[in-house]
């Protein structure tokens, strides 16, 4: 009877080993890395060569659980040649699925902070569809910015489908709705003024703090990336954000301009990161400043008081 318990008790100690070694080897090598990277399959790669050569530009974490993913998921043989973007913020499964779409398949990176029409000139590029189609079908911010592989000969109905359920975005969402008291259009306006105004990576819940701050405390947000998106294009500087503002810039007539109007800007500026997201859901309004500025070299600095925030502009901007 002893001997029975004593391997059961073997046999689960096997079990939880086995599913914590699964488990360890098929999550991401980086989960906060989403910079991307090419991996190429060569014509007539066997799965072993491509199994060792994801080991060894670090892009998996385990070769062995790997494979077992590739046979457990029936894919062996849809594994395809060609040239394929991945991120080591991908699972093993993500990578191993991303392998099969082969080189059939167009990639599409849409940067974070850009608005519309900006995305939908990268999407014209690629797919030959005309960018207006694309920016009537869209709306502002819900062009979640990563990478994306699809069909070619694709409609945009099928691209922005694939954008809209992004996984990374749909649970964004999800978060919005069980951490915030905010909307989710709120979160995502904020979210797109963050995106534009935080330089830094690192700043951006600080700053995410501070506009909220403003937001609830109804003082005019006074954000120049707002006034940015009524100008639009801006054919000298072949850009849709003007890089210095007027002070007749500032005196535009626009529900969008936050140095005219209290509160948000009717709908998101740009398209905001997840890290722009997550910061406007983590922002603390209870933060002692009231003022940011951005210097010449992409460094913030914060005042608490107007006269601090005015010392802060002769010091850094003049």
């Amino acid at each position: 009877m002893k001997k029975i318990k004593i391997l059961f008790i073997l046999l689960i100690l096997i079990s939880i080993l086995s599913y914590l070694f699964y488990r360890e080897g098929s999550l991401p090598v980086n989960k906060t890395n989403t910079a991307t990277k090419t991996f190429v399959i060569k014509n007539g790669e066997p799965l072993d060569t491509i199994v060792n050569n994801l080991e060894s530009e670090g892009f998996i974490r385990n070769k062995i659980i790997f494979y077992l993913i590739v046979k457990r998921l029936g894919i062996e043989r849809k594994i395809q040649a060609g040239e394929f973007q991945l991120a080591l913020n991908m699972n093993a499964n993500e990578i191993a699925n991303s392998l099969t779409h082969g080189t059939s398949d167009s990639s599409i990176t849409l940067i974070e902070g850009m608005r519309k029409e900006e995305m939908a000139e990268i999407i014209s590029k690629t797919l030959n569809i005309p960018s207006i189609e694309i920016v009537r079908k869209t709306n502002e911010g819900y062009i979640f910015p990563d990478t994306y592989m699809v069909p070619k000969n694709s409609t945009f109905d099928t691209v922005y489908s694939i954008i809209k359920n992004n996984s990374k975005f749909v649970d964004a969402l999800q978060s919005i709705k069980k951490k915030s008291k905010l909307t989710e259009k709120e979160v995502l306006i904020l979210a797109s003024l963050v995106e534009r105004e935080a330089r830094q990576p690192a700043t951006r819940e600080k700053i995410a703090g501070i506009i909220l701050k403003r937001y609830l405390a109804d003082w005019p947000l006074q954000i120049d990336a707002t006034v940015q998106y009524i100008l639009g294009y801006q054919p000298n500087e072949k850009s849709w954000w003007k890089k210095y503002l007027t002070e007749e810039d500032l005196k535009i007539d626009s529900l969008y301009n936050t140095y005219k109007n209290k509160g948000l800007p009717p709908e998101p500026i740009c398209s905001p990161s997840l890290s722009s997201i997550e910061a406007v859901i983590n922002a603390d309004p209870s933060t002692p400043y009231w003022y940011y500025i951005t210097d010449n070299n992409g460094v913030m600095h914060y005042a608490v008081t107007l006269d601090e925030h005015e010392t802060n502009v002769q010091k850094y901007l003049r």
